[in-house]
C-alpha cells in the first residue's frame, strides 16, 4: 500500500474495491453513450472511447470500442487543464484539434468534464467519439483528397460546450450550421455529455461512501499498480533491438508510396520505438499527428506485455516514442489528416513486424491492417431524406506460429468495433446488401498456419445517385507472411455497372459518382501465412477444403493435397 493510501486511511481491500469501481464507471459510461448516440458509427460500430482520470489528467480507467483511443483521452484531459485552469462544476470542454490534446482527425470529438467533491477537484470524465458529420468539403467530413485540414471540417479548439451544466447556445448553433446532419450532430453532443454526467454521479457516490481522500489515493494506487505490472511483464521479455521498414500506399492525391521505418529497443528500463527516418508529412490526408502515433504504438506495447490487464496511463510509463515533427507519423498543422488512421495502423504494423520474430507466440504475421474506411452519401429511395453510411470494413488477420489467422475481424486500431449490420444498412440507408461473405483469394496467406480470409461486402445502389468515398491502405502492398508463409492479398474496391467493372480496382476514391443499379464491391485482404505451406497437416488442408476456405486447385498446387488423399 502506498504512503498516500496509508495517509488516507484506506486499506488494500478498499483500494481494490475502488479500483473495480472506476472500471465499473467507465463500463456504465460506455453503455450510456452507446444507447443514446444518434450515429450508427457510434451505437452500432462502437467507434468511441470513454475514461476517468485523476485530477492531473492521468487515466485510471477507460472503456474503448476503438483501440486507437489508447492515449488520446488522457491527452485531451491534460490539454483541457492547461487551457482552462479554473473550470467550474458542470463545465464541459469540447475539442477535436488534430494537433493538440489527443486529437486525431476532426471527426473524433472529445468532451471533458471536471468532477468536484465539496469544491475540491477530484478528477475528470472524458469521452471521444466519431461524429458522422462535422462539416468540411465532403459528406462525412473525411476524404482521401483533402489538401489541408481546413477542408476537412469544423475545428473545435477546447472551448466550452456547457457552462455550469447548461449548454452553450452559440456553440450548438455553430455545430448545426456547419453540419449536413445537424440533428445527428447535436444528438451525439448530448449523448457524450450525458455519459460524462453518469461518471460524475458515480464518482461522487464513491466519495460519499469512502471519502474523497480514499478515492484520490486509490487513483494514485491504480496508476502505480499498472506501472508495476507493466514493468514485471517487461522483465520477462527478450531484450534486444529490432527493426522494420515498409511502404505506405499513395496519399489520395497521386503521391507515393512512402517509405517508413522503426527501430524498437527492449531494455531493462522499458521499450523505445524510434520512427526517425520515416518519410516527411505528405500532401494527402494519410498523415497522423502525435496522438495517433502514440495510440498505434501503445496498442502493440499492450499486446506484448499483457493484453488482458486493464489499460491506464500508468501502464505506458515504461514506453518511450521518438518521432521527428513534420513526418507522416507526426505531422504539423495544417497538414491534412482526415485519413489519419492509415498512418496510425501502419505505425502499429511496423512495430508489430519488427517484434514478430522475437514474439511468435504473441504476434502474428501481417494482417490486412487498414481501417478500410467507407462512406456512401445518398438519398434514401423510400423517404427522400439524405443518408450517410460511414463504416470500417473487417479483413483477414495473419497466422501465428501456433494458430491460423482469424477471418473477418476489424483492424488492430479499431479494436472491438463492428460493421453496420446488413438489416440496419438496408433499412437506414436504403441500399441492398447482395453479398457478405469470405473472399477466397487463391494462395493468399498460405502457410503451415494459414492467414485469415478477408470479406466481400456488396452494396446495390437503389437511389438515383450516390457518392462513394473510400480510404483504404494495403491496396498496393499486401500483408506480409512470416517464416516462409506467403503474403496475403490486397484490399480493393470495384464498381460493377451493367455487368462490367467500371475502371480498375482501387483503394482510394473521393466522391465517385454512382447511379441506380451500380454494385459497389468491397473486398478486404487475407492475412499473411506462417511457415511453409507444404508443412501444413493434411487433415487441416482437407478441413479447409470442406469449409470452402481454400479451392481444390489451391489445395493441390500450394499444399500438395487433394480430396483423394483423405
Amino acid at each position: 500500500m502506498s504512503g498516500e493510501a496509508e495517509a488516507a486511511g484506506a486499506d488494500p481491500f478498499t483500494l481494490d474495491v475502488l479500483r473495480e469501481g472506476f472500471a465499473a464507471i467507465t463500463d456504465e459510461m460506455f453503455v450510456a453513450l452507446q444507447r443514446t448516440s444518434q450515429s450508427p458509427i457510434i451505437y452500432e460500430v462502437l467507434d468511441f472511447g470513454v475514461g476517468v482520470s485523476d485530477a492531473s489528467g492521468e487515466l485510471v480507467a477507460q472503456g474503448n470500442g476503438v483501440a486507437g483511443f489508447l492515449g488520446p483521452l488522457g491527452d485531451a484531459i491534460s490539454e483541457t487543464i492547461a487551457r482552462h485552469p479554473r473550470l467550474e462544476p458542470g463545465d464541459v470542454i469540447i475539442a477535436n484539434d488534430p494537433y493538440a490534446g489527443g486529437g486525431t482527425h476532426l471527426s473524433d470529438v472529445a468532451l471533458v468534464r471536471p468532477v468536484f467533491w465539496e469544491q475540491e477537484l477530484i478528477g475528470f470524465a472524458a469521452a471521444k467519439g466519431h461524429w458522422t458529420e462535422v462539416g468540411g468539403k465532403d459528406p462525412g467530413s473525411w476524404t482521401p483528397d483533402s489538401a489541408d485540414v481546413y477542408a476537412e471540417g469544423l475545428q473545435l479548439p477546447f472551448v466550452h460546450a456547457f457552462r455550469a451544466g447548461e449548454p452553450v447556445g452559440d456553440l450548438r448553433a455553430i455545430l448545426a450550421a456547419n453540419s449536413r446532419l445537424p440533428a445527428m450532430t447535436l444528438g451525439d453532443l448530448s449523448a457524450q455529455a450525458a455519459c460524462l454526467e453518469v461518471a460524475e454521479r458515480r464518482l461522487r457516490e464513491l466519495c460519499a461512501r469512502y471519502g474523497a481522500p480514499a478515492v484520490t489515493a486509490a487513483m494514485a494506487g491504480v496508476l502505480d499498480r499498472s506501472e508495476r505490472l507493466s514493468r514485471l511483464a517487461l522483465a520477462g521479455l527478450r531484450r534486444g533491438e529490432y527493426t522494420a521498414s515498409d511502404f505506405t500506399d499513395s496519399d489520395g492525391l497521386g503521391n507515393g508510396p512512402f517509405g517508413v521505418q522503426v527501430r524498437v529497443e527492449i531494455s531493462p528500463n522499458g521499450v523505445t520505438c524510434d520512427f526517425t527516418g520515416s518519410h516527411g508529412q505528405v500532401p494527402g490526408p494519410v498523415n497522423c499527428t502525435w496522438s495517433g502515433l502514440v495510440s498505434g504504438v501503445r496498442t502493440v506495447f499492450k499486446a506484448i506485455t499483457d493484453p488482458a490487464e486493464p489499460a491506464t496511463d500508468g501502464w505506458f510509463r515504461p514506453l518511450e516514442i521518438i518521432c521527428p515533427e513534420g513526418t507522416i507519423f507526426n505531422a504539423r498543422r495544417p497538414a491534412p489528416v482526415a485519413a489519419y488512421f492509415e498512418a496510425t495502423e501502419m505505425a502499429s504494423d511496423l512495430v508489430w513486424r519488427a517484434l514478430a520474430p522475437a514474439f511468435p507466440d504473441r504476434l502474428t504475421a501481417g494482417s490486412f491492417v487498414s481501417v478500410c474506411s467507407t462512406s456512401l452519401a445518398l438519398t434514401h429511395p423510400d423517404s427522400g431524406e439524405p443518408a450517410l453510411l460511414v463504416e470500417p470494413q473487417p479483413g483477414g488477420w495473419g497466422a501465428s506460429v501456433a494458430a491460423d489467422g482469424e477471418h473477418g475481424l476489424v483492424s488492430v486500431g479499431d479494436g472491438e468495433t463492428y460493421v453496420i449490420p446488413v438489416e440496419v444498412a438496408e433499412q437506414r440507408y436504403g441500399v441492398r446488401v447482395e453479398r457478405f461473405g469470405f473472399d477466397i483469394a487463391e494462395g493468399a496467406g498460405a502457410g503451415r498456419r494459414r492467414g485469415g480470409r478477408g470479406l466481400v461486402r456488396e452494396y446495390r445502389i437503389l437511389s438515383d445517385q450516390a457518392e462513394l468515398t473510400v480510404a483504404w491502405g494495403r491496396h498496393q502492398f499486401p500483408p506480409w507472411g512470416a517464416a516462409g508463409g506467403r503474403d496475403g492479398s490486397p484490399n480493393y474496391v470495384e464498381v460493377i455497372r451493367d455487368g462490367s467493372r467500371l475502371g480498375p480496382r482501387f483503394g482510394k476514391a473521393s466522391r465517385l459518382r454512382l447511379q441506380r443499379g451500380d454494385l459497389v464491391r468491397l473486398v478486404t485482404g487475407s492475412g499473411g501465412g506462417y511457415g511453409e505451406p507444404r508443412e501444413r497437416e493434411p487433415g487441416l488442408v482437407l478441413a479447409d477444403l470442406r469449409d470452402e476456405i481454400i479451392t481444390r486447385r489451391e489445395a493441390s498446387e500450394v499444399y500438395g493435397i487433394s480430396r483423394d488423399d483423405s
